[in-house]
């Protein structure tokens, strides 16, 4: 069709685009044209139920306290050191503490506060992370002197926004030695408008001179109770619902760390369908643990000796994916909770334990003896350092329980001494009289320690080394020590506190004659030529009296120390020729005679003359390490007793 001047139609033009505003009249887009609204990102537990007041930190009854009465009384510090293990809430409170310092209050005329607004632009600011007055810096990626330096260079100028300016340094024990002594002389001294706040998982990294400029706080870890709350509040406001006992073992698994917990809840709660229940068992599936109540039946097989039924157990447990080395460790801390329960039965009432460890860990604490429980940790103490060792984990740890269950055969140490001293008197030989002594055995792995007091072994004397001269009469000063040997002398330089001194003469000098107030030693060649002088004027000192050093050529006595391990050597053999040690070492082999102490010898070695005889009322003492079950060659354990005469 022609246009009206008979031209052709005009070509059809496009639709006008949308307007990317308001109309003329201020009238609102067509509905086409608004924008789509995103969705909001999904914030893990841990950041959106992070603490914002200081009522909402659990488990930190005593820094909120502190913290409230210093607020409340105007006497709030400069410097502030928070130091707990991963998780307990330092960085969170050092947040709050920012919070409180700058919260102006909904009108705006607000002061310092315990309690913040949230709601005015400092607090706004300051928790969504963009305050210019709040600064928070990671020292374990900016730990070099120029972060320090940046710092220091903020310092001097007044906050822009805020009252107060605050520095959060986090894991500040990352800083290197440099950085620290930048930050001292501005810690000590910082303007009235600064605030340092520091955290920190290592507190003995960081330098003395640093903490005694702060206040410092210790975070605890939180209780196993407090955390079950916790997350099942937590729970509930994300409208799930979790089993008592699955709560538990999340709490558990925290060890004492909120964040921990929350990431193992918000994995929990991934890993269900909406609307079921978060079972213990799917909590167990997903930390790859062993169920509790297969713990108490892997414990109670161990301890009654059954090894059929306890690697049935672990059978069971690896093929759910359990790691054994983490059972092991399930063992020992119920080995803990038993031995609590027996040493304080009054823990059975309390509500801090679960019902498990209440019911089935009292009935245990009833049934095993001390000693079981004792033998036991220290067993499994050493088997999972084993297993962390071992090329095959699910190996080393059956071996470990293995011989758990062979060993709950075996009688406790202080019985089997016990039946050796109850060996009619006719199969031991009568032992010399002597002073009492210790004799202590050591098996080559692990074992139990026992200590028996009834019938001690008798270890003849060492006798006394005679002087060529008899001694003149001691010197007994109004007011000084006696010394009446050279063992006196050289005991009294020890308390002299001149152990160069002492050495010396403990090892490197032979007397030759003791008629006090003269000394004739032998020195050996590389002693010190001032020696004699130096004693001589140490005894004058000492006794008010004037005492003679003089050196001889003649050979003298053995050096005190010589004197010494001839002693012992004479002890040792004579402890190793006593049938009760004898017997002990028979039925164990691989265990040694360690060590001989005698109570009634001086701190050379050497018998004191003023202790008097054991049998005056002398006690030995008789320590005896067991090796490893398997460690001997009796084909079971109720072969020692068909063997032991």
């Amino acid at each position: 069709m022609a246009g009206l001047f008979g031209d052709d139609d005009p070509p059809v033009q496009d639709a006008p685009p949308a307007p990317d505003g308001p109309g003329l009249f201020g009238d609102s887009l067509p509905a086409a044209s608004m924008p789509t609204v995103q969705a909001t990102p999904y914030r893990v537990l841990a950041r959106k139920y992070r603490p914002t007041q200081f009522s909402d930190l659990i488990g930190q009854d005593a820094v909120v306290r502190t913290l409230r009465n210093a607020f409340a009384l105007d006497r709030v510090a400069h410097a502030f050191m928070l130091t707990g293990v991963r998780g307990v809430g330092k960085t969170t409170t050092a947040r709050i503490i920012a919070r409180a310092l700058n919260c102006v209050g909904p009108d705006g005329a607000g002061g310092p506060t315990t309690a913040p607004c949230g709601i005015c632009s400092n607090c706004v600011g300051i928790l969504a992370d963009r305050h210019p007055d709040v600064t928070e810096m990671d020292a374990a990626s900016n730990n070099g002197i120029e972060a320090i330096r940046e710092i220091i260079e903020a310092v001097r100028f007044r906050p822009m926004q805020a009252r107060t300016k605050v520095f959060i340094l986090d894991e500040v024990h990352m800083l290197s030695k440099p950085a620290f002594n930048a930050l001292l002389k501005t810690l000590e001294e910082p303007p009235g408008h600064v605030k340092f706040i520091f955290a920190t998982t290592e507190i003995r990294k960081v330098p003395v001179t640093v903490l005694s400029r702060c206040q410092r706080f210790d975070l605890r870890r939180i209780s196993v109770a407090e955390l079950s709350a916790h997350y099942g509040a937590i729970t509930a406001k994300e409208g799930k619902s979790i089993a008592p006992e699955a709560l538990a073992l999340i709490a558990r698994a925290a060890d004492g760390s909120a964040r921990d917990g929350l990431s193992l809840l918000d994995q929990a709660i991934a890993q269900t369908p909406d609307g079921d229940l978060i079972t213990a068992e799917a909590v167990i599936d997903m930390l790859g643990l062993a169920d509790r109540s297969s713990v108490f039946d892997l414990f109670e097989a161990v301890m009654e000796g059954k090894p059929p039924a306890a690697l049935a157990i672990t059978d069971n447990a690896h093929a759910r994916g359990a790691d054994l080395g983490e059972l092991l460790s399930d063992l020992l801390d119920l080995v803990h909770t038993v031995t609590r329960l027996k040493s304080v039965p009054g823990l059975r009432e309390g509500s801090d334990l679960p019902e498990a460890e209440r019911v089935r860990g009292a009935a245990l604490a009833d049934t095993l003896s001390m000693a079981s429980l004792g033998r036991a940790w220290q067993m499994l103490l050493k088997g999972i350092a084993e297993v962390e060792q071992a090329p095959d984990r699910r190996a080393a740890a059956e071996m470990v329980l293995i011989r758990l269950c062979y060993v709950s055969e075996l009688p406790p140490p202080g019985e089997l001494v016990r039946r050796l001293l109850e060996t009619p008197p006719t199969a031991r030989a009568t032992p010399q009289t002597a002073p009492a002594a210790s004799v202590f055995a050591s098996p080559p792995i692990t074992g139990g320690s026992r200590a028996v007091g009834n019938g001690p072994p008798r270890i003849a004397p060492e006798p006394e080394i005679a002087p060529d001269i008899a001694p003149e009469p001691d010197i007994a000063p109004p007011h000084g020590p006696v010394l009446s040997s050279f063992r006196d002398v050289a005991a009294l330089v020890a308390e002299r506190r001149e152990p160069t001194l002492h050495a010396h003469l403990v090892h490197s000098v032979h007397l030759v004659r003791f008629a006090p107030p003269v000394i004739e030693i032998c020195p050996e060649p590389d002693t010190p030529r001032d020696l004699a002088a130096r004693l001589s004027a140490l005894l004058g000192e000492a006794t008010g009296t004037r005492w003679t050093i003089a050196l001889s050529s003649g050979p003298g006595e053995p050096t005190l120390a010589d004197q010494g391990d001839a002693a012992d050597h004479a002890r040792r053999q004579d402890a190793e020729t006593n049938p009760l040690v004898m017997a002990i070492l028979k039925a164990f082999p691989g265990a040694k005679v360690e060590a001989v102490r005698d109570s009634a010898v001086d701190a050379y070695g050497l018998s004191n003359a003023n202790a008097g005889p054991a049998s005056l009322g002398g006690e030995a003492e008789l320590a005896v390490d067991l090796p490893p079950p398997g460690g001997n060659d009796l084909d079971e354990p109720s072969d020692f007793w068909e063997n032991t005469p």
